[in-house]
């Protein structure tokens, strides 16, 4: 079956598009996150046209195998992640960007375009792309449209979703469908595209995403910072944050350990100013943004900031953003890291962070925390000694009793990395039998064959 599997790709693919040696083949196995278990692909296809991923579908719908979607691999939860005897689909080829349109306010590219490289070619068309996840520099813009990305601007600007228009993508036994619209409205029908967004490749193959750009350059930010003895103490800050109606274009956490990583790592001295840092934002122009920022200062002092300062220096202010986002592979560098990404209510963002406290007590665990805190999405970062089955075994009770902690308050699972294969448990618990149900009627109407991406999402925990 294999073999005749990877013949009939061979004749329908051009030349260079199918891998099947082994070395090269492994190297797309599994996508960043560690924990997350992956099988042995028969092969991988890199696509350079939507002709060729339709090809490859057919093929597997006829076989009976699975197909994996795959962007650059910088997910954290096992949903670009390889099954035994799968055909993974590498997009790392389709990386054009074919349209900028500033009068309709669109782009329209193919799913390997990094997301920095969108973002800064929207900037020569006077145009803004906002979704930034902290992978900007590496993912591309199809595994974000794949998990509903998120990022430091989205408790202002909103998520992936919030931007795609219209897409186009491969189904059932190789259909290429075209969803959504180019329009600045629309409500003909149901709102396929948007339930494409997020699916995590267990509807279809993506091949073309339309997204909605923003006009203008985007105005300077200020930079405010608060240092908070207690995690507690700055999830206080961000509900005051919350509570008096202020939204920054950002409000970030980092604790004491992801300081102390980062300096290990860089060197930047950052774990010297305090145990957990909130960096804030404002891009509101005029005097409506210096009004931000006071109250930004205001919510951190009330809350018990040992000290909290405008940042005057631009240089320090990129610097402390920077460190944000180096922030988990500084912790990569000392273990294996299992990454949270639970999402609570912002006004139950200081109770979330004391139980994380609590878990990382209880089960004798390290635990960093980062967070998107301003709109309540914490990453708790479990790291274990390599080699320590026992410090593994514990940082599992505490990786499942934080997402029970986060339901119990009336939150998700995931806030912008997905399901994929390591929430599938949390999920079945924050959602009930017959949502489930429904899900299920979806994938079975869309994917009849069930070939795209197996198990992952709504698979058996």
């Amino acid at each position: 079956m294999s073999d005749r599997v990877t013949a009939e790709l061979a004749a329908r693919l051009p030349a260079g598009a199918l891998l099947t040696d082994p070395d090269s083949v492994a190297r797309y196995a599994h996508d960043d996150a560690e924990w997350a278990p992956f099988g042995k692909p028969l092969a991988v296809v890199r696509p350079t046209r939507t002709e060729d991923v339709a090809a490859v579908v057919r093929v597997c719908a006829e076989a009976g195998v699975p197909v994996v979607g795959r962007g650059a691999g910088t997910g954290l939860s096992g949903g670009a992640n390889a099954v035994d005897g799968c055909v993974v689909v590498s997009f790392e080829a389709m990386n054009a960007i074919l349209e900028i349109n500033p009068c309709e306010q669109l782009a329209v590219v193919q799913p390997g375009v990094v997301n920095d490289d969108l973002r800064a070619a929207c900037r020569e068309h006077g145009a803004w792309y906002p979704p930034d996840p902290a992978s900007s520099p590496w993912s591309t813009i199809g595994g974000n449209v794949s998990t509903n990305a998120g990022g430091v601007c989205c408790v202002k600007y909103g998520v992936t979703r919030d931007y795609v228009l219209g897409l186009q993508a491969v189904v059932g036994g190789g259909d290429v469908v075209r969803l959504g619209r180019r329009t600045a409205k629309g409500v003909a029908g149901y709102d396929l595209c948007g339930l494409f967004v997020g699916s995590e490749g267990t509807l279809g193959l993506v091949t073309e995403i339309t997204v909605k750009l923003l006009p203008g350059l985007r105005a300077p930010e200020r930079t405010v910072v608060g240092s908070f003895d207690s995690l507690a103490e700055a999830g206080e800050a961000v509900a005051a944050v919350a509570a008096g109606g202020v939204v920054p274009s950002a409000l970030e956490l980092l604790d004491k350990h992801c300081l102390e990583a980062v300096d290990a790592w860089k060197n930047m001295g950052l774990s010297a100013e305090g145990n957990v840092l909130l960096l804030g934002r404002s891009d509101t122009p005029g005097e409506a943004g210096e009004q931000e920022v006071d109250a930004l200062l205001r919510c951190f002092d009330e809350a018990g900031a040992t000290w909290s300062a405008r940042s005057t220096d631009q240089h320090e202010a990129d610097a402390l953003f920077a460190a944000r986002r180096l922030a988990y592979p500084a912790l990569e560098r000392l273990g294996p890291v299992l990454t949270e990404d639970v999402c609570v209510p912002r006004a139950d963002v200081p109770e979330m962070l004391r139980r994380i406290e609590e878990a990382a007590r209880r089960h004798d665990t390290h635990i960093a925390n980062i967070a998107h805190a301003g709109d309540g999405n914490l990453h708790p970062l479990i790291i274990t000694p390599p080699g320590d089955d026992a410090a593994r075994q514990r940082a599992q009770r505490a990786f499942d009793d934080i997402v029970d902690d986060a339901l119990s308050l009336g939150g998700t699972v995931t806030g912008e990395h997905g399901v994929g294969l390591l929430k599938r448990k949390g999920l079945h618990a924050e959602l009930s039998p017959e949502v489930v149900a429904m899900h299920h009627a979806v994938k079975n109407a869309l994917d009849p064959h069930g070939i795209f991406n197996p198990g992952k999402v709504f698979g058996t925990p």
